[in-house]
C-alpha cells in the first residue's frame, strides 16, 4: 500500500520546493505532490477518474500561465490565471505564490501586484489609470494596485487606481474600492466602505489555487467523506 499523505504541504514537503517556470514544472509539481490512494481501491479509481477528467482545463490554464509569462509577467510559483481581459503590458503584473485571478479585466497602465496566496473572483476590475479632469489635455494619471497576500476580492468588485488592499483583508462582491483598505479588514458597497467585523489576524492556511477542481484533484481529493 503507498503512504497517503495527511496533507498537500505534507506531499509537497516529500516534493521539493513548488516550482515556477512552464507548465512541465506545474504538472511535475502536480504529479509529485498528489494524494496517493491504496492502487485499485475505490478511492484511488475515482481520484484518478476525476484527475483525467480535468486534464484538459489543466492544460489550458498552464498555456495561458506560459503565454503570460512569454509576455513578461511575473508568475509566482503555481500562480493561476483564468480567461482575463489585459489592457497594457504583461511585464506590469506580479502574481504572488499561488495567488489566483479569475475572468477578470486588468488594466496596467500602472503595475498591479498581488501577494502570495491573493484571490481576485470573476468579473473584478483592476483600474489602474485615470483622468485629470483639470488639465486641458486629459492627461493620463496612472497608479499602481497592490492586493496584500490572503486577501480576498469577491466577484464583481472594482478596484481604482492607487489603491492598496491589505493583508487578508476582504473587498466584498460589487464593491467600489476607491480608498486604500487596512489589513484584515472587511470592506463593501459603493463607495466601499469598512464594516465593524474584521477577520482574525491568524496566519492562514488555505490558498485559493488548491481549491481549484484541477488542482483539487491532484492534491486533496479523499473518498472520506463522500456520499
Amino acid at each position: 500500500m503507498k503512504k497517503e499523505y495527511d496533507s498537500a504541504s505534507e506531499a509537497a514537503s516529500v516534493a521539493g520546493a513548488c516550482p515556477t517556470e512552464n507548465s512541465e514544472s506545474v504538472l511535475a509539481y502536480l504529479w509529485h505532490a498528489r494524494k496517493r490512494h491504496e492502487f485499485g481501491s475505490k478511492a484511488w479509481m475515482l481520484s484518478w477518474a476525476k484527475r483525467i477528467l480535468a486534464l484538459p482545463d489543466l492544460f489550458v490554464l498552464c498555456r495561458r500561465r506560459n503565454r503570460l509569462r512569454r509576455q513578461g509577467a511575473s508568475l509566482g510559483s503555481m500562480a493561476f490565471v483564468g480567461p482575463l481581459k489585459l489592457i497594457g503590458p504583461a511585464h506590469r503584473l506580479h502574481m504572488g505564490a499561488k495567488s489566483s485571478i479569475g475572468k477578470a479585466f486588468v488594466m496596467l497602465h500602472a503595475e498591479v501586484e498581488l501577494g502570495k496566496c491573493a484571490i481576485v473572483n470573476d468579473f473584478v476590475t483592476l483600474l489602474t489609470a485615470s483622468h485629470d479632469i483639470n488639465d486641458p489635455a486629459f492627461a493620463r494619471t496612472p497608479s499602481k494596485i497592490t492586493i496584500g497576500d490572503y486577501a480576498w476580492v469577491a466577484q464583481g468588485a472594482m478596484i481604482l487606481p492607487g489603491v492598496r488592499i491589505g493583508r487578508g483583508a476582504v473587498v466584498g462582491a460589487g464593491a467600489v474600492v476607491a480608498k486604500s483598505v487596512d489589513d484584515f479588514a472587511i470592506v463593501v458597497g459603493n463607495p466601499a466602505r469598512p464594516i465593524a467585523k474584521t477577520r482574525s489576524e491568524v496566519a492562514f492556511e488555505y490558498t485559493g489555487v488548491d481549491s481549484m477542481v484541477v488542482v483539487d484533484a491532484w492534491l486533496h481529493w479523499s473518498w472520506k467523506g463522500r456520499p
